[in-house]
């Protein structure tokens, strides 16, 4: 069968944060904020962190189930252990951290 050149993508804001992802392949769940958000579907977990407006994002992807058991703590232990790069995670707290801080504060003061 010859791929379809045709697309489709529709996003739908569900609540403040939480957004469905209608697609020709199936539908995902995405949680988060401009610049930082989880996608869960098709099974897989994404993570994505990235600092808007730049086009510059770090994702990590991995299957529904081992997710799943990585948070439960009943995960497997592998053979070799996998590094996790901590890096992205430092940089964008670095870069937003302050900025999200003064802004919750605000909101909480109501300034």
């Amino acid at each position: 069968m010859l791929p379809m050149p045709l697309r489709f993508f529709r996003r739908i804001r569900v609540l403040p944060g939480v957004t469905l992802n209608v697609s020709k392949r199936g539908v995902s769940t995405s949680v988060g904020v401009r610049g930082a958000h989880v996608t869960v579907g098709n099974g897989r977990v994404r993570e994505t962190v990235g600092i808007p407006g730049t086009g510059v994002s770090y994702t990590t992807s991995q299957p529904l189930h081992q997710a799943h058991q990585e948070a439960a703590g009943t995960a497997q232990v592998p053979s070799a252990p996998k590094r996790r790069r901590i890096w992205p995670w430092v940089v964008l707290a670095l870069l937003f951290g302050p900025g999200l801080l003064v802004g919750i504060i605000a909101k909480l003061t109501g300034g």
